[in-house]
């Protein structure tokens, strides 16, 4: 049982800190490179973004994460760092709940303008779509930041 609770908790914290990476890296350069782009450019870059994210390795790591962070509390239960654990689930379901009420509405309506070159406002777009993923990217980064550091805590008791 030590092996499966150690197991789970190696794999919540691998999971969420590479998620964990991945906002950060939108939130420290590819979000500031994007900003000093003009319209066109940052729309297309995003539409491309939103289509080769979606594949096996990110949503392994995307919903594992969620999954072992839920095992590893639920294995840990009652036991050392038991807190840590919990809160770092609870943290990274936040980072997902996130994701999934903000970012992924606002990706999706990116992607219903259409394709850019047929876009007749293209500010607009931007304007609906940066102005508010921006910010929330960055909570979701500080959700998910705080989940490893949570989880790291937990794998020293």
């Amino acid at each position: 049982m030590d092996t499966l609770r150690g197991a789970a908790l190696t794999a919540a914290t691998l999971t969420t800190g590479l998620i964990a990476g991945l906002f950060f890296a939108y939130a420290c350069s590819v979000m500031p490179a994007l900003k000093g782009a003009d319209d066109r450019t940052l729309v297309d870059t995003m539409q491309r973004i939103n289509i080769a994210i979606v594949n096996g390795w990110f949503l392994l790591a995307f919903l594992g994460a969620a999954a072992f962070g839920v095992l590893a509390a639920v294995l840990r239960f009652g036991r050392p760092g038991f807190g840590w654990v919990a809160a770092g689930a609870v943290l990274y379901l936040a980072t997902i709940a996130i994701t999934a009420a903000v970012n992924i509405p606002l990706n999706n309506a990116l992607d219903a303008a259409g394709d850019p070159a047929g876009i007749t406002d293209l500010a607009a777009v931007r304007q609906a779509f940066e102005a508010t993923w921006v910010p929330w990217n960055l909570a979701r980064t500080l959700t998910s930041i705080a989940a490893f550091a949570c989880l790291l805590q937990a794998s020293r008791t």
